[in-house]
């Protein structure tokens, strides 16, 4: 449930001036649309820094074996999936985004009077609407897609930059010092030249000036995965159930597992595969947004449940094909679709329908 809109339109003076300790913060609250799809806040997304948002960020800490210090940094937006991932500023806003930079959009436009309708981090169609109606009332064109200026014209304070401190587990941007390069800059917080020209639209002939602003690109951090003592027995009934649920042959999804880890519950790869399925980050975020539509516990249980989902998707988009499927399960989509099987997807292949004739 919502805010009323004379609370709402309240926002709109409390971002234009100098604001005590726990005003009212866009960052915030897109940190509480990404607590809500995770089932860990059930309060109201308002935008306000208290007891309830810190409260929601050490659950999500202590379900994902993570450092339980009630902070918003790497480790916890990387846990948060697609609804933690985008600052704002680091992409034009459109019909599909889905991120942190959309749920903090959607805030701005409440607050101003043209809601988008259910504040989710996902850019659909009423957002786009209310972007349009906004722009047309700031006098901008409106053609729905929020850039720079639709997101100044919403924010024009610094109170949409980052998360308040008592929030705030990492830097999040850097004031260039003298004699400062981007090479050192890089070193310094641990990134690359190339990931900072990107986050800040710079060229290869760019010259930093005492003073300016760089913002920091986000470090990718590894989802945490928790150890677990499951037997093969559980993991076999485990198998057969999440498959049978998404209507795959568990006998294909058993075969699967036992080529992957050989039925082993925390096998880690050295290219960031987890668990039974050896399922990728990036798997489970597409997985819980777009094919099972909710947040799936770090789990045994869970990586069998993501794993089967999205193996069973794949058999959708090839038609059937459990060659293509399971090429695609290997080595992914695109590059199926670039280059073909590759060779050591042919192997696999053939491993796999070996393993799923003697079961």
């Amino acid at each position: 449930m919502r805010r009323s809109a004379g609370f709402l339109l309240s926002v709109v003076g409390v971002l234009a001036v100098a604001a005590p300790a726990r005003a009212v913060n866009p960052q915030v609250a897109a940190l509480q649309v990404a607590l809500t799809a995770k089932r860990m806040y059930a309060g109201t997304v308002d935008g306000i820094d208290g007891s309830a948002t810190t409260s929601a960020v050490r659950s999500l800490q202590r379900a994902n074996g993570l450092t339980v210090d009630g902070r918003a940094g790497e480790g916890t937006r990387a846990v948060l999936g697609l609804l933690g991932r985008h600052d704002v500023g680091s992409r034009l806003l459109k019909r599909g985004r889905v991120g942190w930079d959309v749920s903090v959009l959607q805030f701005l436009l409440e607050a101003r009077g043209a809601s988008p309708g259910t504040l989710d981090g996902r850019f659909g169609g009423e957002t786009e609407a209310a972007v349009v109606r906004f722009q047309t009332s700031a006098g901008l064109s409106p053609d729905g897609i929020a850039g720079p200026r639709t997101i100044a014209r919403l924010c024009p304070t610094r109170a949409c930059d980052s998360l308040p401190r008592s929030l705030l587990g990492t830097r999040t941007d850097h004031r260039v010092r003298r004699g400062e390069t981007l090479t050192a800059i890089a070193n310094r917080f641990g990134t690359t030249v190339a990931a900072l020209e990107q986050a800040n639209d710079l060229g290869p002939d760019a010259v930093l000036h005492i003073g300016q602003r760089l913002r920091l690109p986000a470090r990718e951090a590894p989802a945490a995965w928790p150890d677990e003592h499951v037997s093969r027995e559980r993991i076999e009934s485990l198998l057969d159930r999440w498959a049978t649920r998404v209507r795959l042959d568990p006998a294909l999804a058993r075969a699967v597992a036992m080529n992957e880890s050989g039925l082993q519950p925390n096998v880690r790869s050295s290219t960031g595969e987890w668990g039974v399925m050896q399922v990728r980050s990036e798997t489970w975020d597409f997985a819980e947004s777009s094919l099972l539509r909710h947040w799936i516990r770090h789990t045994t249980s869970g990586n069998i449940r993501v794993g089967t989902a999205y193996l069973a998707w794949l058999l959708r988009q090839y038609a059937g094909d459990e060659r293509l499927a399971l090429a695609a399960y290997h080595q992914g989509s695109a590059a199926l679709s670039r280059w073909g099987v590759l060779p050591e997807s042919e192997r696999y292949v053939a491993t796999v329908l070996a393993l799923k004739s003697r079961s």
